[in-house]
């Protein structure tokens, strides 16, 4: 087998090695039935019992209320940007948007099709390096949205943002999402993509309050409305069977590392110790701001395109691959999600100390 390096791309990214053995070994066959998991029927009983299992999880770990439906949908959070606007925001109303970097711009972009948008707060001023810490509303919004962590930019949300009384507050968490306990009475949607903190590309998850799911329009493509999967378990038609699968051995492994709370303290003490480094180097600095910097991503630079070029070059060759930021900020760009391992933020320190001695 071919020996497995440390993985910090943005997204897919890493899985827990006893995930990928338990999908490998059920690729041929699912538990006895003889069937491979790639091949189920999404209407067997085989699939029905995996699907069942991924939605419970789903709800025991964030403690999701009944009053909420839970679906797997395709797309990615990009459909969503359309999707969402289509089911909760009426033409000639306005839904509150807080930008915060390139997917919550893209989040506009989609709305204004719509119905009208307000930008409650922005950071594109700094190039998006922190999280504002005030809003202004408009008078009566339709719902309030916020992309709670940002990949490309390496900021989150510390705290949720309190929209206006009876206002549904939206959540774009496809990077931080089951990363850390979810109060799930504040939100009206939560939705993300699973490839970062929840399993392969593929699969979508929405957690959507019952109330706002009744009251989207009926005259939408029946595919984009949330009624549909709603009404249907998220098997009105074929769903990514195997990406569902997998998100369930995710949130397994969730549990048994003792649940959100635990996997939040966890991340932080990891992410801590390289903000530590790099507050501390005399070469590297983090480019978001103390007090909006992500768990998730941590972006940092040298100050010198031609050495960051040569650090990544060199992490490369020693079996630290993905580090190569976003063309917005540059410099490096270390993911740590959920199942990214302790061990390779201790390889990235070292190599960056002997970086460090070598070229500062």
């Amino acid at each position: 087998m071919t020996q497995r390096i440390f993985n910090f791309s943005a997204g897919p990214a890493c899985l827990p090695e006893s995930v990928l053995v338990e999908a490998r070994d059920n690729l041929l066959s699912l538990g006895n039935t003889g069937i491979g998991i790639l091949e189920h029927s999404h209407r067997g009983k085989a699939y029905l019992a995996v699907h069942e299992r991924a939605i419970a999880l789903c709800r025991e770990l964030a403690g999701i209320p009944a009053d909420y439906d839970v679906l797997f949908l395709q797309g990615g959070a990009s459909l969503q940007f359309s999707m969402l606007p289509m089911n909760l925001l009426a033409a000639g109303r306005t839904a509150d948007y807080l930008v915060t970097g390139v997917w919550s711009q893209k989040a506009v972009v989609e709305a204004r099709r719509v119905g009208l948008v307000h930008e409650a707060c922005s950071s594109a001023d700094r190039n998006f390096s922190y999280i504002p810490t005030e809003c202004r509303y408009s008078s009566a919004p339709q719902y309030v949205h916020f992309t709670s962590n940002n990949t490309i930019f390496g900021t989150q949300f510390a705290h949720d943002p309190v929209p206006p009384a009876d206002v549904p507050l939206v959540c774009d968490a496809s990077s931080d999402i089951f990363s850390r306990p979810l109060d799930i009475a504040k939100y009206g949607v939560i939705y993300a993509g699973a490839q970062k903190n929840l399993g392969p590309s593929g699969v979508t998850l929405v957690i959507i309050r019952k109330d706002l799911v009744a009251a989207g329009p009926k005259d939408l493509a029946t595919m984009l409305q949330y009624r549909t999967h709603a009404s249907e378990n998220s098997l009105y038609n074929t769903p990514p069977t195997f990406g569902i699968y997998v998100l369930g051995l995710m949130l397994q492994w969730i549990k048994s590392q003792g649940g959100l709370a635990e996997v939040a303290r966890h991340n932080a003490a990891r992410a801590g110790k390289l903000y530590h480094y790099l507050d501390h180097s005399r070469l590297f600095r983090a480019t978001a701001e103390p007090g909006s910097r992500s768990v998730m991503n941590v972006n940092f630079v040298t100050g010198k395109p031609e050495l960051d070029e040569q650090f990544i070059a060199q992490a490369t060759r020693t079996g630290l691959d993905g580090l190569k930021g976003h063309r917005s900020v540059g410099g490096m760009r270390a993911s740590l999600y959920n199942a990214f391992p302790t061990e390779g933020v201790d390889a990235l320190i070292g190599l960056m100390r002997e970086f460090e001695a070598a070229h500062s």
